[in-house]
């Protein structure tokens, strides 16, 4: 599979995970154990739609691709923070694990773009 499809199917997962985070915040810090964190997981989603949108539209990925990469690492020190506080750890090691293996797709994909 070339860049340009992952590109295009990470963005469109991009768009999905930033819709769901801004439409049910309340329901993922539940699902999490984490409190009333709503308004962080909101601008999560926010952040998670400027690069799903753009690699939508764009013909380099490369730069969007690099965004999400760092996005995931905001992801996962916010989840590392969040098991220590969490009364579902199961559920936030869940959600640590996936960040991380979309991470490495991204960051594989980045970097094949980019070269």
């Amino acid at each position: 599979m070339n860049v340009r499809t992952i590109a295009k199917g990470l963005g469109w997962f991009s768009v999905a995970l930033g819709i769901a985070e801004l439409a049910a915040p309340r329901q993922l810090t539940r699902a999490l154990g984490i409190g009333e964190h709503d308004k962080l997981v909101r601008s999560f989603g926010a952040r998670e739609l400027g690069p799903g949108i753009a690699l939508l539209a764009a013909n380099k990925p490369a730069p969007y691709l690099w965004a999400r990469v760092a996005g995931d690492a905001l992801d996962l020190a916010a989840l590392a923070g969040a098991l220590r506080r969490s009364s579902k750890k199961v559920m936030v090691g869940v959600a640590l694990a996936a960040v991380a293996g979309i991470g490495v797709v991204d960051a594989v994909s980045a970097r094949r773009a980019t070269a």
